[in-house]
């Protein structure tokens, strides 16, 4: 049981997907103590300059490709935060790029002091309970994302391939399962208050449709404390927010903040998870409690992407 969140500093840090929602505030805060390097493919070059203006240096590369040999070795720590989510059924390429590219980043960087591979809620098998909370050791199975058919199996290869490498390399790793992100840059609760703002319907798989959000300071202050809980064999936890909150409840509240009317209409998808709550015990184990709960997040988010409501 940890009683204060661990500090990285001084340290030499790699994050893959570094453009990313998730990783680009992450490098920015990481950048303030340590020698942080942002490893991305930037097809909009324009998304490299911004990363270069946190002070982090910068490594252009496709990591499907398995080329790694621009990039140092020497890094202490390591964010493997890139994924792919595309349309379409291409698993070879979904697989390439998720589980394989993975391969890649570890086995190059397998003298770190330890590495943390972020993976997915939607890697659990779906309970038919939408108010269900998953633990790090429940089934593992197809969620069937509909924005992305690929998805669930190629993370679920992914963390196979993090658990071999673990092992392989004697590389502590911390496989991270990530639910509802969320902050300024974006994640599902933002993007539906974006919808609500712009006078649009929001359209969710359940009614009820529950999630555990973590609002992007948590992930941030958390990232050290999940890489310290690094071990061999990996460290599987959930990474997620310590309350259930519906999407019917979050976007009520964006509504009032915006002061707009709220439409959700409920599509249901079979074979998607009822339900994404998480059981946060063993996060606790190593983090502690979040400090910012889901109301205080919406509203920073929707303060930052609609400073006019």
């Amino acid at each position: 049981m940890v009683t204060e969140l661990s500090v990285l500093r001084g340290e030499k840090i790699l994050i893959t997907g570094v453009t990313g929602q998730i990783a680009f505030p992450l490098a920015e805060y990481l950048a303030h103590d340590n020698d942080v390097w942002g490893l991305a493919r930037f097809s909009d070059p324009s998304s490299r300059a911004q990363v270069d203006a946190l002070g982090v240096t910068t490594l252009l590369c496709d990591l499907a490709g398995g080329d790694l040999s621009a990039v140092p070795d020497d890094f202490a720590y390591v964010l493997h935060l890139a994924a792919f989510q595309g349309p379409g059924h291409d698993f070879d390429l979904a697989l390439r790029a998720n589980a394989e590219a993975t391969g890649f980043v570890l086995m190059h960087c397998r003298n770190a002091k330890a590495a943390l591979v972020m993976s997915t809620h939607s890697v659990y098998k779906p309970n038919p309970d939408p108010r269900y909370s998953y633990r790090e050791t429940d089934a593992m199975g197809d969620v069937n994302p509909q924005h992305s058919p690929t998805y669930s199996v190629a993370k679920i290869g992914q963390e196979a391939v993090a658990r071999f490498c673990a092992r392989a390399y004697d590389l502590p790793v911390t496989i991270a399962r990530m639910n509802a992100a969320y902050g300024p840059r974006g994640g599902l609760p933002a993007l539906h208050a974006d919808s609500i703002a712009a006078g649009s319907p929001v359209w969710t798989r359940w009614g009820p449709c529950l999630y555990s959000p973590i609002f992007q300071d948590d992930i941030n202050a958390q990232a050290a404390s999940l890489l310290a809980a690094a071990s061999v064999p990996s460290t599987i936890v959930n990474w997620a927010g310590d309350e259930a909150v519906s999407v019917q409840d979050w976007c009520a509240y964006a509504g009032e903040l915006l002061h707009a009317p709220v439409e959700v209409i409920v599509r249901p998808v079979p074979g998607s998870l009822r339900g994404s709550v998480a059981d946060v015990g063993r996060r606790n184990e190593f983090t502690g409690p979040c400090s910012v709960d889901w109301r205080e997040g919406m509203r920073r988010t929707i303060a930052a992407r609609h400073p006019s409501a």
